[in-house]
């Protein structure tokens, strides 16, 4: 598992001369904590039910030339769970998107069958979801005017249907990896005016947990996300140092795009996190924006509930 941690890194590391461009699909600086958001092999793959929010503010202070807000907000709902009756689990999942005058629901339906290896366990999934687009299109104002892309009713909605598979390897708490495609029909619908496709995306991910000999109350979690439509690549680079399994904080580091700060508190079932990421594109250097804010909420519960011993007295013998 190592020497793929280190190959997943030569792989980030070898995509550092692409050009990195806005994708479709959400995005998140925590995304260690995302991994049922992006892979339908993880559902159930933990031997817990666990639901995890999360809620982003991208490029705060970013306006049009009227002063209008036009930054991305996003929020996130997932919930996954292991079904021993299906060999495997179930995973759903909620999103909203909003970016302008652009706003996207999604619900996402996940199944995994698991397959117990000798070093761990791993799901491999498939995801039906339902995205709702709205584009408002009264508040475009375009240059030329009558410009048919951006003509249409003041709101108008399309619905589309897109599937995702993946394959998770999770062993035990030590590292884990995963490859995933999503959106892979593709589809295409017309609004207003034009046709919006959604755009392939394939995931490659992996981590992995280690103690310091040294300070083995320390805890350091290296792990990558590469994510690509074909068109653009997108590479974050992290590392968490936890501390006595309660305290966390690290850095990160997304191509051509921000640096991200993490701070981190776990206490009993309960998780919660915050992130700032430092905008280093020219979006943050012509001071068009002041970072981005992101807060991580994770509750998780184990299944494994202890019995309470019965007894029962017979009626023979007193």
């Amino acid at each position: 598992m190592k020497k793929f941690i280190i190959a997943l890194c030569i792989a980030t590391a070898s995509l550092l001369s692409s050009e990195s461009k806005a994708q479709q699909e959400a995005q998140f600086s925590h995304n260690m904590f995302n991994n049922m958001g992006i892979n339908p092999g993880f559902a159930g793959i933990r031997t817990a039910i666990c639901a995890t929010a999360l809620a982003r503010q991208q490029w705060v202070g970013f306006s049009d030339e009227e002063g209008a807000r036009m930054n991305p907000e996003t929020y996130s709902f997932t919930v996954d769970a292991p079904i021993p009756f299906l060999k495997g689990g179930l995973g759903v999942g909620f999103l909203q998107d909003q970016l302008g005058f652009e706003t996207s629901l999604a619900a996402r339906i996940a199944y995994s069958y698991h397959l117990d290896l000798d070093y761990g366990k791993m799901g491999i999934g498939g995801q039906i979801g339902f995205l709702d687009k709205r584009i408002d299109f009264s508040g475009f104002r375009p240059i030329n005017d009558g410009d048919p892309a951006l003509s249409g009713a003041a709101d108008e909605s399309r619905m589309f249907i897109d599937f995702a598979l993946g394959v998770f390897y999770q062993m035990d708490d030590k590292a884990w990896a995963g490859i995933s495609v999503s959106q892979l029909s593709q589809p295409t619908r017309e609004i207003g005016n034009a046709e919006f496709q959604l755009r392939r995306h394939v995931y490659l991910s992996g981590g992995y947990n280690f103690s310091l000999p040294a300070y083995p109350m320390f805890e350091v979690s290296p792990s990558a996300l590469v994510k690509t439509d074909m068109a653009s690549v997108q590479a974050d680079i992290n590392a968490l140092i936890t501390y006595n399994k309660r305290f966390w904080g690290g850095v990160s580091y997304r191509l051509q795009d921000a640096a991200v700060i993490f701070l981190g508190l776990t206490f009993e079932q309960i998780s919660f996190g915050y992130s700032y990421d430092i905008t280093t594109s020219p979006l943050g250097r012509s001071g068009r924006s002041y970072g981005s804010h992101e807060i991580m909420l994770q509750y998780c519960f184990s299944l494994d509930i202890e019995r309470i011993r019965e007894t029962h007295r017979n009626v023979r013998f007193l």
